[in-house]
Formats: C-alpha cells, structure tokens, sequence
C-alpha cells in the first residue's frame, strides 16, 4: 500500500457545545441556506444522478461525505435530505428493491466537537454513521469511494491567511483592517489566489475520491459578479468587526500591532470565478448553479443586530480567541452589536442581492 499524505491546514472550529453562543444554537442562516438547497438538490439527483453507472461501478453501499459537518443539527437536516432524495431515485426507476444501504461520513477538523456532534445522532437514522477527521483541503477517502459529497458554508473558510498580509514590505500588508473588504486591491488579489488554490486542491482531491457518475452539492457564501465585497452583508459586518477591534486598541485594551497582524480567513466566491475554477480542474460538469439571495433565505424576517452578533460569534469567536485570547471576546461583540443595530436599515437593504451560490457537480 502506497503512503498517504495527509494535508494540515489551519482549524477554524465552530462554537461547540450547547451553551447560548454555540454553533448547534445560532446556525438558523446556515440551516435556511440549506432549505433553500433542497430543491436543488432534489432535483439534480432527480435528473442527473446515473443509477446504472453507481451500480455497476460499486457494492450495494451508497456513500455520502458532508465536508465541513460541523456540529449539528444542519449536517443532520442535510443527510437526510440527500437519502431521501436518492431512495426516491430508485423508486421512480422500479429499482425499489434494489435501494442500498447508506453510509455517511461527518468530515471535519480534529479540533471539531464531534462528541456533540454524535451525542445528537438521529436515532432513527436510515444510515450508517463514520467520523472523519482532517481537511477536505487534500484527500479524505480511498480512490473512487464516494458517491455524494456535500459541502455547506466550508468552503469559503481558507487552509490559511496568506502570507502576504503579514509581510509589512509587502503591498497587500493589510495594516488595521482584518478582511479585504474595502482593503487595497493588492489585499483582495491575495485572498482570490490563496482561494483559487484552496479550491483547486479541493477539486483534485474530490476527483480522486468521487465515483465516475458521482455528484457533489457544494453551498459557498458568494456575491453576485461585479458587485463590491464592501457592498454585500458578509463584507460589511467584517468592516463592523475590524473597527470593534480598533477601536479596542485606541483605548488601550489591546494592541495596534495585535490587530495588524490578524486577518479573517474567509472569502466569499463569484459565479464566474467558480466556473473557471471547476473548468480548470477539467475532472467535473457543472449541472447547475444558481445564486440566492439572502433575504429570500431568511423568509423574509428582519434581520437584526442581536441575531447578526450570535451568528457571527459563533463562527468566529474561536479564530478571534486564538488570537487575542478569549477575555476580548465578551467586549468585542457588545461594541460589535451597537454598529450593527446602528446600521441595521443598510444591512436590510444588502441582504436583497445574492450571498450564496449552490453548485451541482457531476464527476466525469
């Protein structure tokens, strides 16, 4: 057997537990975003999923990954999604009697709080549950083991900040500000090339691990093409966040310096930078892509202050506390609170316009 290289990538755990600012209690944007997949999902494995090539290129076992499962429950809500979709897929084609057996694997980080997020199984679940530790930044899986892989709001978590942020010689040093929302255009270059190779590795490593025939839903924060990071709701509320900060380091409870050297390691994706990705790595077809906009997603309630600062604390509280330590963490979202209901009419108004795009991808 050949050895395996296993990629390290930094780790960005969620909130774990289920305390009021975990993850499993303030994902409901992230669990709308996948409602609003469903759909999609339905009807690509509806239209496009190749029974017969499945069939007769595995056992009677159908394999599903959820890259980036976090904790739960949205993970949970997905699964089921996709099994139900695929035992409807056999049914239509007079194969009910061939419906096979489900294996889903949770993949995420190591430092993931997989013991709540197997504490919170469904107990009648139709499917064998696996954990899998590592990065979906390199391979996960034997070669061609995987029928169905998932991916929702992963992706746009980087394998790191890039290098040249931190290089105060360098033209995209990103001093006092922490994303590159609003940052020179040297900054914003840096995060879309440090993207382009996360995702191309991404795409190499899922091409090794998918079956020919085999599909993959990936769900990544975008903004429509043409439109300004600054100008769409997740580049705003880092703005928001970033100021907190300075703000902070003015009054002396923490460093300049601390802030300079911090940047946040998301990046949001464009339709036409995810075509040319996908047709770059030449091993899939994209059967369908759409983007959705956000206020569509939250069924129309208002979009608060309140619920901003728990959705974003309790995605980011961990990078910020590795950084800064966790005693900021309380004071930060306070002030980042105020900024957001102060601003609340703008965010109403940005959340209209696209923020995440659904892809279907078929393996060729």
């Amino acid at each position: 057997m050949s050895s395996i290289t296993h990629t390290v990538a930094e780790s960005y755990p969620m909130n774990g537990g289920d305390d009021p600012y975990s993850y499993a209690r303030n994902s409901l944007f992230q669990r709308t975003a996948a409602s609003a997949a469903k759909t999609v999902i339905d009807d690509a494995i509806a239209e496009k999923l190749d029974l017969e090539k499945i069939r007769s290129a595995s056992d009677s076992t159908f394999r599903v990954a959820d890259m980036g499962c976090s904790v739960g429950p949205n993970t949970f809500i997905a699964m089921q999604n996709i099994i139900n979709a695929v035992q409807h897929k056999y049914q239509s084609q007079g194969l009910a009697s061939h419906v096979p057996e489900f294996h889903v694997f949770f993949s995420d980080h190591a430092s993931n709080d997989f013991n709540t997020l197997f504490t919170s199984l469904p107990p009648e679940r139709p499917y064998f549950a696996a954990g899998v530790p590592g990065s979906f930044y390199g391979r996960l899986f034997p070669e061609s083991s995987l029928h169905f892989v998932h991916a929702s709001y992963a992706l746009h978590f980087l394998s790191e900040v890039p290098a040249e942020l931190l290089n105060k010689n360098s033209p995209a040093w990103n001093k006092g500000r922490i994303h590159y929302s609003g940052a020179p255009n040297d900054v914003a270059r840096a995060y879309t090339a440090q993207f382009s190779r996360d995702i191309s590795t991404f795409l190499d490593a899922r091409a090794e691990e998918v079956t020919v025939g085999g599909m993959m839903v990936l769900i990544i924060p975008a903004i429509p093409d043409g439109i300004p990071h600054s100008c769409v709701p997740g580049g705003v509320l880092f703005d928001f966040l970033g100021l907190s900060l300075m703000d902070m380091a003015k009054e002396g409870l923490i460093s300049e310096a601390e802030v300079d050297s911090f940047n946040m390691p998301l990046y949001a994706t464009s339709a036409r930078e995810m075509t040319e990705l996908v047709a770059k790595n030449g091993r899939f077809s994209i059967d369908r892509m759409e983007m959705t906009a956000a206020r569509s997603i939250m069924d129309g309630n208002p979009i608060s202050g309140q619920a901003c600062t728990m959705h974003l604390r309790a995605v980011v509280a961990g990078i910020i506390s590795k950084h800064f330590g966790a005693e900021i963490i309380d004071e930060l979202f306070d002030r980042f609170y105020k900024k957001t209901e102060e601003f609340s009419d703008q965010l109403e108004s940005m959340y209209e316009k696209g923020t995440q795009i659904c892809i279907v991808l078929k393996r060729i």
